[in-house]
């Protein structure tokens, strides 16, 4: 019995969500086009369950690039309303377009200039008759069987609400590397980690002119505790890298000459990546290539960092 309830509800929501997608018309975009041309802020107002899902939509945004923030209807007629300004566009949540704290609030956003658009299922609604653009997120029916507890309603704001935050993204170009960037924290923000922020520079970065002596590389890499020196021609552009397999594979042939330039040891051409890649790209790289150091050039082929998989592994990544 249980599990037939439990499949029932989530078929009624599936329902709904393919009854939704056939109603996404030139509303949506009118949305979008106002928040991309706003100055402002993104301002999600929501009573109840659908407040709930107004923060989470405004969550979405703000991670992925439109900022974004979610205001308290109650609260807003109560002093809040002061966080809203002309520039902004309020996106207001109401399945019936009649809840009372928010139809309060759309003469007072209106008065301050702020656009609103509306998610509700009413389309003959004061919020809908008030609002600049309608987005109609009416359902047929709630997964609830006395039809009263928001369920189906929800979900469908929800869906909508990442539609919005997606075509909102796509829209601006958003990378990956801007979505690192809003988050930093945890094994999301580990695998969005950049080379340039975990990559080893300065004196824990050892670069050397291809006529060092090797006795003088060597004292580099000991002294910047790495395990690899780069090599730059006299444009100090990347030829090379020596590291410690370079220095075992000489020994062994028993070819080593501390006093010869380290040119004649070093790997040449060696793989390369640049600062603005992701570290799980370096990772990638290293793993495949079987090598342990890569070094992080410019675009004019200089050396600005050294990746060694240590890195990785202290930041997480591996």
């Amino acid at each position: 019995m249980v599990l037939k309830i439990a499949r029932r509800t989530i078929e009624i929501e599936r329902d709904a969500l393919t009854h939704i997608l056939s109603q996404i018309d030139k509303n949506f975009e009118k949305a979008c086009e106002l928040i991309l041309k706003a100055k402002g802020r993104v301002v999600l107002v929501g009573l109840g369950k659908p407040g709930f899902i107004a923060q989470k939509i405004s969550a979405t945004l703000s991670s992925t690039g439109t900022a974004s923030f979610y205001l308290h209807p109650a609260e807003a007629l109560h002093g809040d309303l002061g966080r809203v300004m002309r520039e902004d566009v309020v996106v207001a949540l109401s399945n019936s377009g009649k809840t009372e704290e928010i139809v309060k609030l759309l003469p007072l956003v209106k008065k301050i200039g702020a656009k609103v658009i509306a998610f509700t299922g009413n389309l003959n609604s004061p919020l809908a008759k008030h609002s600049d653009v309608v987005i109609n997120v009416g359902v047929k029916k709630e997964a609830c069987p006395m039809n009263l507890a928001p369920t189906t309603s929800t979900t469908a704001m929800l869906a909508m609400g990442d539609a919005l935050a997606i075509a909102l993204l796509e829209q601006k170009g958003f990378k990956e590397k801007d979505f690192a960037f809003y988050h930093p924290a945890g094994s999301l923000g580990k695998k969005l980690l950049l080379v340039s922020d975990i990559m080893r520079q300065g004196g824990s970065n050892p670069v050397v002119n291809e006529k060092t002596s090797l006795r003088e590389v060597l004292y580099a890499i000991t002294k910047a505790r790495a395990g690899s020196a780069t090599i730059v021609n006299k444009k100090k552009q990347l030829i090379g890298i020596f590291t410690d397999g370079d220095l075992r594979r000489w020994a062994e042939e028993g070819k080593l000459s501390l006093t010869k330039p380290v040119s004649l040891f070093m790997t040449k051409n060696p793989i390369s990546i640049h600062g603005d890649k992701l570290a799980a790209e370096a990772l990638e790289i290293l793993r495949t290539r079987k090598i342990d150091e890569l070094p992080v050039i410019d675009k004019n082929r200089r050396p600005v960092g050294l990746l060694d998989v240590q890195d990785l592994l202290k930041a997480g990544i591996v």
